[in-house]
């Protein structure tokens, strides 16, 4: 459930999510996995996006995974093989606190080859740009912030106030279902 949100998050929100890992909001549009191999990629989490010079691949994890760094690699050569000119960024996104190793895992190294991809934690970014973004809103709970009663309230105001109400309705329940991430966490 938390991989499809994710994944209509960054479909939906494109621009923000460039914004966020990019540094610029540029076109985006989406990469079917499809066009990249003879053999399927998984489907779990995997986003592709592109724009005329880079292609954006993000994978959203609950869990670490002892195998995201050759998977990380894995999806890069099949990207390469398909745009060799365009800059690819990689990121993989873990949104609950873990201590695992494989959640500080930044390269995939094997003797005489090394693939680098970066790692992000939510629970240790700053909350202030999820706030300012529609769509990293749903996102923003699951950061560094000290209260997230508080941030889940200051997320609700900025809904709120959202002009159309499907984007209001969508981010709502994002949103809900990204604040379970906590609960699961918490309880588990």
């Amino acid at each position: 459930m938390f991989d499809s949100t994710c994944k209509f998050l960054t479909e939906s929100f494109f621009s923000d999510f460039a914004g966020w890992l990019l540094g610029e909001p540029i076109l985006l549009t989406q990469l079917s996995s499809s066009e990249l191999s003879l053999e399927p990629i998984r489907a779990d989490a995997l986003i592709l996006l592109d724009s005329e010079a880079y292609i954006l691949h993000l994978e959203f994890q609950t869990e670490p995974d002892q195998n995201m760094a050759d998977r990380m690699a894995d999806d890069r050569l099949r990207v390469y093989r398909r745009f060799p000119q365009k800059e690819m960024k990689q990121g993989v996104i873990y949104l609950t606190p873990s201590r695992s190793e494989y959640v500080f895992q930044t390269a995939f190294e094997i003797p005489g080859t090394r693939h680098e991809f970066e790692v992000i934690r939510l629970w240790e970014q700053p909350t202030q740009p999820f706030i300012e973004s529609v769509g990293l809103l749903p996102l923003a709970v699951l950061t560094s912030t000290p209260d997230q009663s508080q941030t889940l309230r200051q997320v609700a105001e900025r809904i709120d106030n959202l002009p159309e109400l499907r984007v209001q309705s969508n981010v709502a329940a994002s949103t809900g279902i990204l604040a379970g991430a906590i609960r699961s966490y918490t309880k588990g």
